[in-house]
């Protein structure tokens, strides 16, 4: 319920007033507030103030006048009353013109009729409207806190403020996270997600503030596509909100009726009441977190000596230790670089991989509900760590199927993130926890090396790798290693010419030399040359079987040991 222009003159004290430009907009016109102003009008009006004037200081000087009406309409009141009589006789025509061009209310009153009388009769009225509308939200408040007292789940607390306030609306946590995904669809879903990572939700911008009112302070107005999106912060934690709660309006609908009186209390009391959901569920949600994020870390280093030690505590946390199951290690390789994409729109680069991670373990979850397998996941150390079901212990299919499916699913909703896979052997038995982990970090080690960022390395195909990752750990192997290829590694690094490249393309195509060239994009001649040169400085002939063995051996141990050795550092 709001006071309105037409309801005000609808007073017996005002039947002689006279609307002069305007008319049609008076029942949609609220007025908040009431004053009496005279020049200069500066900031001392409000937005949907009513002003009374005697037009003192403008006299016959039409244009003083029209200047302090076009500063009335500025501050956005919700209309003009005019007192004719001593000052002013009649409203000048160009004044007439100005508010209608503006769409904006002028009323003629006469003299007689006192100011305060209006302003008496306005104010109470305005502060029944405010009492009736405090009394029925203090009402919505009781209902909100014996929800709470009932532990009434988010679901039901959601449709009890859609009930009050007319909208939709969406709580969130902290990073604009959905706490109640049943209500939504999956399309809907997807979309809050996009606007999540596209840092447009929350608003975090000073510009959507609402601040020309201090009752509107708190919040901030969001336009999206054909909808206007309203954001409460709930209760603040150490300067930062808990949550949030959206109001979903549409873009048709203006910000004055939005935001009345009633709503805004219903808001703040919901506000207020999530906070003490919020805090409760998050002390159960992030310590149930924890505990299984723990577990599953101790899982993986192989700390539990039985498995009815490790059972025990795996029935609390809802885990099935006796199936088979496959080590899956992740690594999201550009993290940082997505950030500095982002960074303006989000508190720190923890904040924002706390989100990060956050959605793509839910994709990781989802992908394990939709093939019906069960799974055990943490991330550790930049790295997540996935035990997933599978149907048998020579089956590495089935990761393979998973990881298709949540690549896909990340694809559509985070395509440029990056990530790197290593998976390791199916296993069954408690011991098999910590050996696959390993496993799988073996392979995504490997695979990064030889395949690239954002690939997969089954353990299983790593067989050559491992024996030469043995041989480089080997101290005689490691002397004859750099006594080979030291020369060559000295001169790439002193002329660019890269003869261990060479040789690599040299060795692949069997010795072909014109095959070679090409791939290389050289003269056959150049060719020759950087040939010679390598002979030259191992002292090996490239026509020899024997030296052409431990050349390529040799470079590939290096590499291998090379890469070893950078992983091992970051």
């Amino acid at each position: 319920m709001r006071l309105t222009v037409k309801d005000v003159l609808k007073y017996k004290i005002l039947n002689n007033a006279q609307i002069v430009t305007g008319k049609e907009y008076a029942e949609k016109r609220y007025i908040q507030w009431i004053s009496a102003i005279e020049m200069p009008v500066e900031n001392f009006v409000r937005k949907n103030e009513a002003v009374l004037t005697t037009g003192i200081g403008c006299g016959e000087d039409a244009e003083t006048f029209q200047r302090f009406v076009q500063d009335v309409i500025d501050s956005d009141a919700s209309a003009l009353m005019v007192a004719l009589g001593r000052y002013i006789f009649d409203i000048p025509t160009e004044v007439i013109e100005l508010a209608k061009k503006n769409n904006f209310i002028i009323i003629e009153i006469p003299w007689e009729i006192r100011f305060s009388s209006i302003i008496e009769s306005v104010m109470k009225e305005i502060n029944d409207i405010e009492y009736k509308e405090r009394k029925k939200s203090e009402k919505v408040q009781q209902e909100l806190l014996q929800l709470i007292l009932k532990d009434t789940d988010l679901k039901e607390i959601s449709k009890f403020v859609e009930k009050h306030i007319g909208y939709p609306i969406v709580i969130t946590d902290r990073s604009g996270t959905l706490h109640e995904k049943s209500i939504h669809t999956q399309s809907f879903i997807k979309e809050w997600k996009k606007y999540i990572l596209q840092g447009i939700l929350p608003s975090r911008a000073e510009n959507t503030l609402l601040k020309g009112d201090p009752m509107f302070q708190k919040f901030q107005m969001i336009k999206i596509e054909n909808q206007i999106v309203f954001q409460i912060p709930v209760l603040q934690v150490a300067d930062n909100p808990q949550g949030y709660i959206f109001v979903l309006v549409p873009s048709s609908e203006s910000i004055e009726s939005f935001l009345t009186l009633f709503r805004v209390n219903v808001l703040e009391h919901t506000a207020t009441t999530i906070a003490l959901w919020l805090s409760r569920r998050n002390a159960i949600e992030e310590t149930k977190m924890r505990l299984r994020s723990d577990f599953v870390h101790e899982l993986s280093k192989g700390e539990f000596l039985s498995l009815e030690q490790a059972d025990s505590r795996a029935k609390l946390l809802g885990y099935n230790l006796k199936l088979s199951y496959v080590c899956i290690v992740g690594y999201p390789e550009n993290m940082d670089i997505l950030f500095q994409k982002r960074k303006q729109d989000y508190d720190s680069y923890e904040h924002w991989l706390e989100s990060m991670i956050q959605y793509i373990e839910e994709e990781i979850y989802y992908a394990a509900q939709s093939l019906k397998k069960d799974i055990l996941m943490t991330y550790q150390g930049d790295q997540l760590v996935i035990f997933l079901e599978t149907p048998g212990v020579k089956e590495n299919e089935n990761a393979t199927n998973f990881l298709d499916l949540v690549e896909r699913r990340l694809g559509n909703l985070l395509p440029e993130v990056v990530i790197s896979w290593g998976i390791g052997n199916a296993f069954e038995g408690i011991s098999g926890f910590g050996e696959s982990f390993r496993h799988a970090g073996t392979a995504l080690r490997i695979g990064r090396r030889k395949k690239g960022s954002g690939q997969r390395m089954l353990y299983e195909q790593t067989r050559v790798d491992r024996v030469l990752l043995n041989l480089a750990d080997n101290k005689e192997m490691e002397e004859i290693i750099m006594s080979t290829i030291e020369p060559l590694v000295q001169y790439d690094e002193q002329r660019h010419m890269d003869l261990i490249g060479t040789f690599i393309a040299y060795n692949q195509f069997h010795g072909n030399v014109s095959q070679t060239a090409r791939s290389l994009n050289l003269h056959r001649q150049s060719l020759l040359y950087r040939l010679r040169k390598i002979e030259a400085l191992t002292g090996l002939s490239l026509i020899d079987p024997d030296d052409l063995f431990l050349l390529d051996l040799s470079i590939k141990i290096w590499k291998i040991g090379e890469h070893a050795v950078m992983a091992g550092q970051d």
